[in-house]
């Protein structure tokens, strides 16, 4: 089943200066489409849920989809939200695609072209690939993916008749985005570059106008 995939995909994270309330409602205020919920700070699954609930809400008002990121379980309880984004430490994908059904959308996060093809095996719906830059959000790889290796992997897909759509993360600003989507990869998630900005609202507009 063909899901629809957003080409910004835009991440909330724990930042010190704004909630995760207050970054999901400056992005649809901005025009976003498509949010992952992305929170790595919370004890226990009572707030995580709370919080959950919030942008469940936000995201309902303004018609976006809703993606939650690592967990299974909390976008099993939102009836809003559309789907998760399951990072390489977490659940399979194909463990995912059991416990939710073909309704919800489903991404893996991906370093390598057999990253990418696990995930798609397992039912991904997209694939975030990167980190294209150095960063804090993606930890656990030192080397990062330039534009020789997204069409590298691209076109190693294209060979095996794999179609899914490639996002790439990590690191992304501005100034990169026409570069990665001029690779042939079908979008770019954006996390930092637009949280840690003085006016997120300004700086998503910024992107957006790059992305659509």
């Amino acid at each position: 089943m063909k899901k629809y995939i957003d080409r910004f995909h835009y991440l909330t994270q724990d930042v010190p200066n704004y909630s995760h309330l207050e970054l999901a409602t400056a992005a649809c205020e901005a025009g976003a489409k498509w949010i992952q919920y992305r929170s790595k700070n919370k004890t226990d699954k009572t707030a995580w849920l709370e919080e959950a609930t919030g942008l469940e809400a936000i995201c309902d008002e303004y018609g976006v989809t809703l993606i939650i990121c690592s967990s299974v379980e909390i976008c099993k309880e939102l009836e809003e939200a559309q789907g998760v984004h399951l990072e390489r430490n977490d659940m399979p994908v194909k463990e995912a695609r059991r416990l939710l059904g073909d309704a919800k959308t489903i991404g893996g996060s991906a370093h390598t072209l057999e990253d990418v093809l696990v995930a798609y095996d397992g039912g991904a719906d997209y694939v975030g690939l990167g980190p294209h830059q150095p960063t804090q959000t993606i930890q656990h790889y030192d080397q990062v993916l330039g534009l020789d290796d997204y069409r590298r992997i691209l076109e190693e897909l294209q060979k095996r008749n794999v179609d899914i759509p490639i996002i790439a993360a990590g690191g992304i600003q501005l100034q990169h985005v026409d570069d990665l989507m001029q690779t042939g990869i079908a979008g770019v998630a954006v996390s930092s570059a637009i949280n840690l900005s003085e006016n997120p609202g300004a700086a998503y507009r910024e992107f957006y106008r790059k992305l659509h």
